[in-house]
């Protein structure tokens, strides 16, 4: 007998069947655990692979738990591969911790993209914050020559897009100069989640259509809550995947949706550490995912974009 049909193969979702490679937590949400179930609530199939297994995110005391090198990623590609189980639509990385298994990615772009041409790479080039590395160093030039240049999409903070394009961000130009250097290597799409310009946040999206004419920008201003969070630039890569999937020509809405989904489920995560007695400055905070999908789900538009002319 015939084994059954995949379903979401033979009657794929309007979405897309997407393939996450990303860390994973026993406890609490970052990696994965931050970017699977948003989509899933967005109507995506999602396939996980977890590049490292831990009890907990790495900012507690302690952590125990596993790492899958590159040789055991690519097992899992061709265990996929022989029961032609190997057609995504979308391919999502995120924090990647060595030149080998990065390497690996990049066989997995080349090897999902011999089965579907037009597979959407996502790339969140994940190397560290406020001007401190969070991975080796020798990272750094791999995504900017071989990553980089394949990606559909790509989501640095300001010091990952400073890193990338070897400039230094200062300013709203400076952002916008940054994207296009970005779009001549290779994305179409830019979002530089979180700029810090005289003390105001900004977000700074890009979307080059075509080669022929400049990008279209934009800007959203996101408030500063006193807080710190993790797993959140792994749930805004997720959510812009997401959103800029639905409205393809239209970055800036589904950047707006992706903040406005985002801030609701942050200030939630603040007012319910406030509830339990606990000051929310002092240490990194779980962020409320579970109990704020109907905010991932049917978010309502609180964060404009402005169009730069």
């Amino acid at each position: 007998m015939a084994p059954p049909p995949i379903l979401s193969l033979a009657l794929p979702s309007e979405t897309g069947r997407v393939l996450s490679i990303q860390s994973h937590t026993v406890q609490g949400y970052v990696g994965n655990k931050s970017a699977v179930f948003p989509l899933q609530l967005l109507g995506y199939d999602v396939d996980p692979i977890n590049s490292v297994q831990f009890s907990n995110h790495t900012g507690y005391p302690t952590f125990k738990g596993q790492v899958l090198n590159g040789e055991q990623l690519w097992d899992l590609i061709e265990g996929l591969e022989a029961n032609d189980l190997l057609f995504y639509t979308h391919l999502l990385t995120g924090y990647i911790g060595s030149v080998s298994f990065l390497n690996t990615i990049l066989k997995v772009v080349y090897k999902l993209r011999s089965v579907n041409p037009n597979l959407t790479y996502v790339c969140d080039p994940v190397l560290g914050d406020e001007g401190k590395l969070y991975v080796p160093e020798d990272l750094v030039s791999v995504y900017r020559e071989k990553v980089v240049p394949v990606a559909s999409m790509l989501t640095p903070n300001q010091f990952e897009a400073e890193l990338l394009t070897e400039t230094r961000i200062g300013s709203e130009t400076d952002g916008r100069k940054a994207c296009n250097i970005i779009h001549a290597a290779g994305p179409s799409k830019v979002v530089i989640t979180s700029i810090n310009i005289d003390g105001n946040l900004l977000l700074i999206g890009s979307h080059q259509k075509d080669k022929e004419h400049a990008p279209e920008q934009f800007k959203i201003v996101i408030p500063r809550i006193p807080a710190y969070f993790t797993g959140t630039g792994d749930l805004m890569t997720a959510l812009l995947l997401g959103w800029s999937n639905k409205y393809p020509d239209n970055l800036d809405k589904a950047a707006e949706l992706a903040v406005s989904s985002l801030q609701a489920l942050l200030q939630r995560t603040v007012n319910d550490y406030k509830s339990a007695g606990y000051d929310s400055r002092s240490s990194s905070l779980e962020i409320r995912l579970i109990q704020s999908q109907d905010d991932i789900r049917n978010p309502k538009t609180t964060f404009k974009a402005e169009k730069y002319t």
